[in-house]
């Protein structure tokens, strides 16, 4: 655990735990994390955000609740959603959503309390096959997994950027909704930091592989991304790629952890 976070976790020991939110895995994520809101609390949040996002796009036409696209995705993230409790048992539970917005955006996310959006133009650029959109995806439920969204809120929260009488809003408030919009801009605007992304990185990889997706589409994910960065001209056009730093190092590291996987995706694959 770095420094910083050790002394915070020390200074508010009297209201809350430092822990590690999920189980490791055969990856071995098992960091302490320093959560301070409820996990109720952010992913209600969460929720209000992700209805307008679709109320939103509903209203615009662009909304996909059917279709070859959405039926792809439907038929991955249940596979993916089967292996959840490798990470944590409480998951298997969640009110597990999918949301399919038609736009030329490139980027996907997954929300607190598994509400997973993806957009057509992620799917389309990149050309993905099944192998890759669990990769993504993957990634995505990981982060979602570890509370990493929660876990910024609550730095956000130490650090007085956000108010206990924002979080305590009234539901269904002009507040709330404004309270959620903040939480949101920690949810999903803010960089992960490079630890977090290595965590969604490895546990993302573990998921896909135990629901029998290839581990080495990983690699060639980020290739993907790589030269879309070079046809951007290195501008990072991409919400998803200026969000999740894509470099050597992540590929190097990607490619060191296949081995250990291999297993599960063999069993998977003998299933």
């Amino acid at each position: 655990m770095k420094k910083h976070t050790m002394v915070i976790c020390a200074a508010v020991s009297v209201l809350t735990a430092c822990a590690s939110t999920t189980k490791p895995g055969m990856v071995g994520v098992q960091r302490q994390q320093l959560m301070l809101v409820s996990a109720e609390k952010v992913e209600q949040m969460a929720l209000v955000n992700y209805t307008q996002q679709n109320r939103d796009a509903q209203v615009k036409g662009r909304l996909v609740t059917k279709g070859a696209e959405y039926e792809r995705l439907k038929k991955i993230a249940a596979r993916l959603q089967a292996q959840v409790t490798a990470f944590r048992d409480d998951a298997a539970k969640w009110h597990w959503q999918l949301a399919l917005i038609d736009a030329p955006v490139i980027n996907a996310t997954c929300a607190p309390g598994g509400k997973i959006t993806f957009y057509t133009g992620l799917l389309r650029q990149l050309k993905l096959n099944d192998d890759e959109i669990a990769i993504i995806m993957g990634h995505e439920i990981a982060h979602a997994l570890r509370e990493h969204g929660r876990e910024r809120v609550s730095r956000a929260y130490a650090q007085n950027a956000l108010t206990t009488t924002a979080l305590m809003a009234a539901p269904d408030s002009q507040a709330q909704i404004e309270a959620a919009n903040t939480v949101a801009h920690y949810l999903y605007m803010l960089p992960n930091s490079r630890q977090n992304e290595s965590e969604a990185d490895a546990m993302g990889l573990e998921l896909a592989a135990r629901a029998g997706y290839k581990p080495e589409a990983s690699v060639a994910v980020w290739k993907k991304m790589q030269a879309l960065e070079r046809k951007e001209g290195g501008k990072q056009g991409a919400e998803f790629t200026s969000t999740h730093p894509s470099n050597e190092t992540r590929i190097t590291d990607l490619t060191a952890m296949l081995p250990k996987v291999a297993p599960l995706y063999q069993g998977a694959a003998r299933k």
